[in-house]
């Protein structure tokens, strides 16, 4: 097979996300990642964590950091409403998990590899380090999300009690 093939077949692989507002913008994570999706509930507050770790929560046993991305992306903060949403994730190759607090779940989308544009970094309000890329959707542009890199791996570390 040569390598125009291989290239071909990459741009040819179809992923699906999960799309999610946060408030104007819509951004997406890899489905494969999701483990639950929740409505809002309080929290159990943590001390000397950065400010978008808003706390952790019991997730069938297994106590998971939760990060607001509006925070983590410099959007403006809004109060939590029973709208609100929680994306639990695995990350690290499902060894562990986390948290994310939107405002709302859309979509689920089909994106190929080929359709997925690079992301700008120029005029965006977050850093284009937590992006894979962005496609266009029904709505406008998507940005997906590598939830990989919304956190330093120790800053995901509950401290077992």
């Amino acid at each position: 097979m040569s390598s125009d093939q291989i290239t071909d077949q990459h741009q040819n692989i179809t992923e699906e996300y999960l799309t999610f507002s946060l408030g104007d913008e819509q951004y997406g994570v890899d489905i494969l990642k999701v483990k639950e999706i929740r409505g809002w509930e309080s929290l159990r507050e943590m001390h000397d964590v950065p400010e978008y770790i808003k706390g952790v929560l019991d997730f069938r046993g297994v106590i998971v950091p939760i990060v607001d991305l509006r925070l983590r992306f410099g959007v403006a903060k809004v109060e939590y409403l029973a709208t609100t949403v929680i994306i639990i994730l695995s990350t690290d190759n499902e060894s562990s998990m986390m948290g994310i607090v939107v405002d709302a779940v859309s979509d689920v989308l089909s994106v190929k590899q080929s359709d997925m544009k690079k992301a700008p970094s120029l005029g965006s309000k977050i850093k284009t380090d937590y992006i894979l890329g962005m496609v266009s959707g029904e709505q406008g542009m998507i940005m997906l999300v590598d939830s990989e890199k919304l956190v330093d791996k120790e800053q995901l570390e509950v401290p077992e009690s």
